[in-house]
């Protein structure tokens, strides 16, 4: 006959190790879980601190750019003065086409793009500094 004592023990050793086999696993599962949630919560105080860092790069190089910018129109708008400008203005040309630019409003374009680049040049530079 089968002694149920000696059965009786191996299933609880058996059952006993399955016990102490999930109980490690489960306790690895979890270590794991905690590790990936620091994680997670570290890199998005990271990137909430770039993204502050980004802002105040924005709004510091946007309030520069308009107050340049401004200066640019200011000056423009009151007429690039040359020594010579004393004299009468002259006649203009008729054979010249009635798409033609004045000359200020050229440099005035022409300032505005240079600074727009100059400023967005800038911003580039200081935003790929930001780690």
């Amino acid at each position: 006959m089968i002694d149920y004592a000696k059965l009786g023990i191996a299933v609880f050793i058996l059952l006993g190790a399955f016990a102490v086999g999930w109980g490690l696993r489960n306790r690895d599962f979890n270590d794991y879980k905690r590790e990936v949630n620091n994680a997670a919560k570290a890199q998005e105080a990271k990137v909430e601190s770039i993204q502050k860092q980004h802002e105040l790069v924005k709004k510091g190089i946007e309030s520069e750019y308009t107050a340049k910018l401004d200066l640019l129109r200011q000056y423009y708008a009151n007429g690039v003065r040359s020594p010579s400008s004393n004299s009468l203005s002259s006649v203009p040309d008729p054979t010249k086409p009635t798409s033609f630019i004045p000359t200020n409003n050229l440099f005035a374009d022409c300032a505005q793009t240079t600074l727009m680049l100059t400023e967005l040049q800038r911003w580039y530079l200081e935003v790929a500094g930001i780690k």
